[in-house]
């Protein structure tokens, strides 16, 4: 009788499968649902933390989703386990620093620096190829203060992203809602700091829950802005649920605009599910990457 990959697991399953055996298969396994290829499908990892990471990942091979995001270098060996990547990569943020207080603040610089000098090299030999970062709140900076203030700290690092061929990543976040006082809160900042820093290695993550609060304009912004940008989320507004009928924003003409720039990088959902049990919070993702499978 042909062996197959059904086959195999049922007879691994009547002998006391381990849970070694059962990575390795995973590493090897296609999706079981069929995806158009047209967009890579990645998940926020935050919103599924109650999921243990080994069942996450299984999870992701059967959807085909290849990236869970917002994981850190104690967490890429795991998803190298099951042939996942890390879309967007972090470390645990120095003392001090974090979202509010980053690359704006001087006070920062040196202490962002030793921290991206280490950062940089585990992603890149890791295969991680893009790195959140934050332009921290205003506190009272003027916008072009705060522009001169990120060029300086992201200078200093571009030649070590460079050469390990690492993208910093800065999010666009609401200032208007979710994080007062955010600097970097329209994709026309963020766009004049990309031209500033002039580096390919340095790029925005176009958050489109948080750009909605904002401006929305999705369309035009891709299309005017798309070059700027290195990684999408996605986020039912105004609730950051999921992306379905029952929210705002229409994701599959925004996705398919995103397509069409020629974009080849990953789209992460990063919505709270409303199931709190995993059958459900898995269902709600599935149903989320098929939205935006355009």
């Amino acid at each position: 009788m042909q062996t197959t990959r059904r086959n195999a697991l049922k007879t691994l399953t009547g002998s006391a499968l381990t849970l070694t055996a059962l990575e390795t298969l995973a590493s090897g396994m296609e999706p079981q649902t069929k995806l158009k290829g047209n967009i890579r499908h990645s998940v926020s990892r935050w919103c599924y933390s109650g999921i243990p990471l080994d069942e996450l990942c299984q999870a992701c091979k059967e959807i085909g989703i290849e990236s869970i995001e917002l994981t850190g270098p104690d967490e890429w060996p795991t998803l190298k386990k099951y042939g996942l990547t890390s879309a967007l990569g972090q470390g645990n943020w120095p003392k001090g620093t974090g979202l509010p207080s980053f690359f704006n603040n001087p006070k920062n610089h040196d202490t962002l620096v030793d921290f991206y000098t280490t950062l940089i090299p585990q992603a890149a030999d890791a295969g991680v190829t893009n790195l959140i970062c934050f332009s921290g709140n205003r506190n009272g900076l003027s916008e072009y203060q705060g522009l001169l203030n990120c060029q300086k700290v992201l200078k200093r690092l571009m030649p070590l992203a460079e050469k390990n061929k690492v993208t910093l990543t800065m999010e666009l976040l609401s200032s208007r809602h979710s994080h007062p006082d955010y600097q970097c809160d329209n994709v026309e900042w963020g766009a004049v700091l990309c031209e500033m820093v002039g580096s390919e290695h340095f790029k925005l993550l176009y958050d489109i829950f948080h750009m909605q609060s904002m401006h929305g304009d999705h369309i035009r912004n891709v299309q005017r802005y798309g070059k700027y940008i290195s990684h999408y989320h996605t986020g039912g507004m105004p609730d950051r649920r999921e992306i379905d009928e029952r929210q705002e924003i229409y994701y599959p003409a925004i996705v398919k605009a995103i397509v069409a720039t020629g974009y080849k990088g990953f789209i992460g959902q990063e919505f709270v599910p409303t199931p709190k049990d995993k059958e459900g919070m898995l269902a709600s993702l599935k149903q989320g990457v098929l939205i935006c499978d355009v």
